[in-house]
């Protein structure tokens, strides 16, 4: 994809000068550095979330089928307590 960026130009300047060293393009050099910086900003963001508490109380009560929502509606509307329903 062919696309228009602004950068600092100290910065293009050092890319360009990188690119030439190793004999590869300037395109091909910031295609790296941002797979680089993207990889490793998606690796930390992980790395930063607190893992979500699970319940392991026994699964869904027999009879509600979570893909037919009417089998939830209808427990939802026989207004038992909360503890009838465990």
């Amino acid at each position: 994809m062919r696309t228009t960026v602004t950068i600092d130009d100290d910065l293009y300047t050092n890319a360009k000068v990188h690119a030439a060293r190793s004999g590869r393009g300037v395109g091909s050099v910031i295609e790296d550095a941002l797979r680089d910086y993207l990889a490793r900003a998606s690796s930390t963001r992980h790395a930063d979330l607190t893992p979500l508490p699970t319940m392991r109380s026994g699964g869904v009560r027999p009879g509600i089928d979570l893909n037919d929502m009417s089998s939830v509606y209808e427990v939802m509307d026989e207004d038992q307590g909360v503890d009838a329903l465990r």
